[in-house]
């Protein structure tokens, strides 16, 4: 009887192991703007949102302790406007690993201009679900969320649908709920929270998170088996990217998707045949006039 106990302990402890959180997240807080002799404050915050964003269930998928979603926040603090209470400029990164390399592929960037929260060291950061507990835990719950909404898309087809609407929930709780704190709503920017998701579920944007699958699974995980079919599967997602920007200019989701991907494409076809190489460059120089100078190196010989 002891042994089976003992082994049910021993199988409890491996399933719990085998259903890791969804993320890996790395956070940085940067006080250096602030005027404050209490350092040990952000030593903490920086603690309790890493501590939130790694220990958190944000779904019920199973996740093994390798295939922990690696994500980055840099929290740039730039304001103290009143005891307790900060402004900051966030720049959110997600990689994810290209198959049979040991390369990590830029999935997901983004800076936003928009953090405005309070907090104090007698603050615990907890997250549930339709419940608006405070500023940013919203913040952090809808990029945790959008992280793996994007993940999700990489790897199967449209498969971050759950994750997306999840992330929509908490644009509206706390559109409604903290209506003095700039992000949520559609009149704040044209480059904010609320485009981001706005975007992602928008029908008009179907062909951009096909593409995502199409650029991760069919492109970057084909690369080191058959890279000149991986780079026209590539093209052919440059194509509807452009297309799409044609008829979304400025669109906030497709200019995080350069802001990722811009040195990984410049990468991939820097050796491509000359015709892939040409047309690569016309299609990002026009999609992406803000990074051409970068693409011009596509026309060196």
């Amino acid at each position: 009887m002891a042994k089976k106990l003992l082994l049910l302990v021993i199988l409890s402890i491996a399933a719990l192991g085998a259903k890791a959180q969804e993320l890996l997240c790395d956070v940085v807080v940067n006080s250096d703007q602030i005027q404050s002799t209490d350092k040990q404050l952000f030593t903490e915050m920086q603690s309790r949102i890493e501590e939130l964003m790694n220990t958190q269930r944000w779904s019920n998928q199973a996740y093994g302790a390798e295939e922990r979603i690696k994500c980055r926040l840099l929290i740039n603090l730039t304001e103290m406007p009143q005891i307790g209470m900060f402004k900051a400029n966030v720049q959110v990164v997600s990689v994810r690993p290209a198959y049979g390399t040991g390369y990590e592929s830029t999935l997901f960037t983004f800076i936003d201009k928009d953090w405005m929260f309070e907090y104090n060291n007698a603050q615990l950061l907890q997250y549930a679900d339709n419940n608006y507990s405070s500023n940013l835990t919203s913040m952090l719950a809808f990029y945790a969320y959008l992280i793996i909404g994007m993940d999700n898309d990489s790897f199967g087809r449209m498969g971050g649908g759950q994750a997306f609407d999840k992330a929509r929930s908490v644009v509206n709780l706390a559109a409604s709920q903290g209506t003095n704190y700039p992000g949520w709503k559609a009149f704040d920017s044209n480059r904010n929270r609320y485009w981001l998701i706005d975007n992602l579920q928008d029908p008009q944007f179907t062909q951009f998170r096909e593409g995502i699958y199409k650029m991760h699974r069919q492109g970057l995980d084909m690369m080191a088996e058959n890279p000149e079919k991986a780079r026209k599967t590539v093209l052919e997602v440059l194509q509807d990217v452009n297309k799409l920007n044609k008829q979304k200019p400025g669109a906030a989701i497709v200019r995080s998707f350069f802001e990722a991907k811009s040195d990984e494409l410049l990468n991939m076809f820097k050796t491509a045949a000359p015709a892939d190489k040409q047309a690569a460059y016309t299609l990002l120089s026009e999609t992406d006039p803000t990074n051409r100078s970068k693409y011009d190196q596509l026309l060196k010989r």
